[in-house]
């Protein structure tokens, strides 16, 4: 016989903390695909472009952040960019002004769409999915999910430009099988 888990309330998962990080879902907690090195990196590479650029897009780029997506749900945003006139908030309930989710090797398109459209729901205007395996950039709004020009991300109105293949370069030089850089003592 199969059990259900059980219910926790959202103040006690606001008050617990998770190694790694989950997200709370209508009582139940959702454990996240992270972990492997081309997501990690690619989260600190996308994050590192923002924070290099902050006072010049008037943005502050946060990782794993807490951002609560609706009364009952709390997702962990892998790069999530806040306008920086953003009110201060422990766990985010302002919309960002971008939500960036980065796939892992376990994750499928169809569970990534399921947090993506709690982000729509919350009205962030701009959200991207990164697909580190395949190379490839995805934006997500009303009509679901679209292939991205992954050279020039942008967002409409702002200065903000990204040309990701610069950082899948920087993952290509640590890839499986890459030569390992030698330094000599």
């Amino acid at each position: 016989m199969a059990t259900s888990p059980a219910l926790i309330s959202i103040d006690e998962y606001l008050h617990t903390s998770y190694h790694p990080d989950a997200d709370y879902v209508h009582g139940e907690i959702e454990q996240r695909h992270m972990g492997e090195f081309q997501h990690a990196r690619l989260q600190a590479l996308i994050a590192a472009i923002f924070i290099a650029n902050e006072a010049a897009w008037n943005v502050l780029a946060v990782v794993e952040q807490r951002i609560r997506v609706s009364s009952s749900a709390v997702r962990v945003c892998d790069v999530a960019v806040l306008r920086s006139d953003a009110p201060y908030e422990e766990v985010t309930t302002t919309p960002p002004l971008i939500c960036i989710e980065i796939l892992s090797p376990e994750d499928r398109i169809s569970r990534a769409e399921l947090v993506l459209a709690d982000y729509l729901a919350m009205r962030v205007p701009n959200i991207w999915l990164i697909d580190p395996i395949r190379r490839y950039a995805y934006t997500y709004d009303t009509t679901g999910l679209h292939i991205a020009e992954p050279t020039a991300l942008s967002i409409h109105g702002t200065p903000i430009v990204i040309d990701l293949t610069l950082a899948f370069a920087q993952l290509d030089k640590r890839a499986p099988g890459a030569q390992a850089v030698r330094r000599d003592a």
